[in-house]
């Protein structure tokens, strides 16, 4: 059977691998749109900063797919999908027909409406050639902002200042880390920044990127102006959806699957960040692993796996401080009990949410030990309404309450 899968990123090579491996006799073909083998997003900022260089960023050499019987393809895209012919249309004009197909392109970067943004100096991080050009131009400023207060913005921010630049985080929120933080874990996190060197304004909309022609700063909708010949705009992603909405798949914010990762055509297949499972996009790595695996066993055998969601877990380390939000660590539920602890000097917060005496979410700042005890606490639904009075002290066991179950 012949398995093309369009996108090498995480979700890609996972289904590939995970094809092959159930189907040592499968046709498999991994399409990217880069020159580049997969690599490991994640760490682009850590190049930038000149902590790894670019081999090291590859997670697996270009031999290791053909010693699998995967055949990949390079610096190629798909411009047209036909499902009912079951092919696909490359940017080369070549046609390819496929008994599968595996949708995993990813997202691209959101840059939000405003004035300027073609300037010289103006960049967004989503692949290496990114990564290359923004390490490139550092060489040529000494300030930089970057839009937007989220992970992958502060380790940027972490990376620029690294490089020698004075940087400054602007947060259109009123706190850092919208999704995966509280007001008083932002609290914390941001004295932990501010103490490396970082400058953080929050509450700011951008409003426009000044300069004759390259970049010199920014203007917020307020009226303050800051200093920036590095631009950054890490805003976020928006789904790769342009090919299935061509091709005529049922699309909203990405494509939409059911629990077997199934488009709305029998023979294709959606996963990663490209992908809408129950009117969510994940957007985040371990749902883009285990979409992928889900997508390889139903393409391989129809029906032999399911997917139900993945517990929503996010892990930063940046500036020394190692962040983990796992679950609904930021929900509004009035049903919800909110338990906190911060110590503003030591950079420590340690927040669980429970409901109906369970630990449905929790935030763990610079507090690792416990990440793993409460993941599975949360995985488990462990009634732990009994203890509520003691699970923020330090000395309290979490791991017996595991053994309990």
């Amino acid at each position: 059977m012949k398995h093309v899968i369009i996108g090498n990123g995480v979700a890609g090579v996972t289904a590939a691998q995970g094809i092959v491996q159930a189907d040592p006799s499968a046709e498999v073909h991994l399409l990217g749109a880069e020159p580049y083998p997969y690599y490991r997003r994640p760490r682009l900022w850590e190049f930038i900063a000149g902590q790894v260089k670019q081999d090291a960023l590859y997670f697996r050499p270009a031999e290791w797919y053909a010693g699998r019987g995967i055949q990949l393809h390079l610096g190629i895209q798909g411009t047209a999908l036909d499902p009912a012919d079951h092919s696909l249309t490359l940017d080369d004009g070549s046609r390819v027909e496929y008994d599968r197909l595996l949708l995993a392109m990813g997202g691209r970067a959101f840059v939000p409406p405003c004035e300027g943004t073609d300037k010289v100096g103006v960049f967004t991080l989503r692949t290496l050639d990114d990564a290359r050009a923004i390490k490139t131009f550092t060489t040529e400023a000494s300030t930089a902002v970057v839009i937007g207060g989220g992970l992958l913005g502060l380790e940027t921010a972490r990376a620029l200042r690294t490089a020698g630049l004075d940087v400054t985080v602007v947060e259109f929120f009123p706190y850092l880390l919208p999704r995966q933080l509280d007001v008083e874990g932002a609290e914390v996190l941001q004295s932990l920044l501010e103490a490396q060197g970082l400058k953080i304004v929050t509450g700011g909309a951008t409003e426009a990127i000044l300069g004759d022609g390259r970049a010199d700063g920014i203007r917020l909708k307020d009226g303050r102006v800051l200093p920036g010949e590095l631009v950054l705009f890490s805003t976020g992603i928006r789904s790769e959806t342009s090919l299935a909405r061509a091709g005529g798949l049922e699309v909203n914010r990405g494509i939409v699957v059911n629990e077997r990762l199934q488009t709305s055509a029998d023979a294709i297949f959606a996963a990663g960040d490209a992908a809408e499972f129950e009117g969510r996009v994940y957007g985040i790595i371990p749902a883009a692993i285990e979409q992928a695996q889900v997508a390889a066993a139903n393409m391989v055998a129809p029906g032999s796996a399911a997917y139900a969601g993945t517990l929503a877990a996010t892990t930063l380390k940046v500036a020394g401080a190692e962040l983990a939000s796992l679950g609904e660590s930021v929900s509004d539920d009035e049903a919800c009990v909110h338990l906190r602890h911060a110590n503003l000097e030591a950079g420590h917060y340690r927040k669980f949410v429970l409901r109906d005496g369970r630990l449905v979410g929790a935030i763990l700042l610079n507090d690792k030990k416990r990440t793993r005890s409460v993941t599975q606490l949360i995985e488990q639904g462990v009634d732990v309404s009994t203890y509520t009075d003691n699970l923020l002290d330090d000395d309290f066991d979490l791991k017996s309450l595991l053994r309990e179950t």
